[in-house]
């Protein structure tokens, strides 16, 4: 149960940090840090290389969500609110409106 709840908070930790790197009031350090840790993702050089069969991927597995809530305790939270707010926010109306309904006929 743990696990699935963590990785559920990681999915979350991930939407929010991409909103917020996208967010112009988001600190510089923090967006350096964001792509840091897509870097060391990609980075052939690991603490501990991928060649040992089962502490490669582990170090990954723990590191990466470590470093994720440490970016996202760090963001000030009207960044924080901006970013969460995001995919909520109204439109104005003066789009078009579509009812949903459809008949064959």
């Amino acid at each position: 149960m743990f696990l699935i709840g963590r990785l559920m908070q990681f999915r979350k930790e991930l939407v929010l940090l991409w909103r917020a790197f996208r967010e112009p009031a988001t600190p510089l350090i923090l967006k350096a840090a964001m792509l840091g840790v897509v870097l060391y993702l990609v980075s052939p050089i690991d603490f501990i290389p991928e060649v040992i069969p089962f502490l490669g991927i582990v170090d990954d597995l723990i590191l990466v969500p470590m470093m994720v809530s440490f970016i996202v305790s760090r963001l000030p939270q009207p960044v924080r609110a901006g970013a969460r707010a995001e995919p909520y926010r109204a439109t104005s109306g003066d789009g078009p409106v579509i009812d949903g309904t459809a008949r064959r006929r």
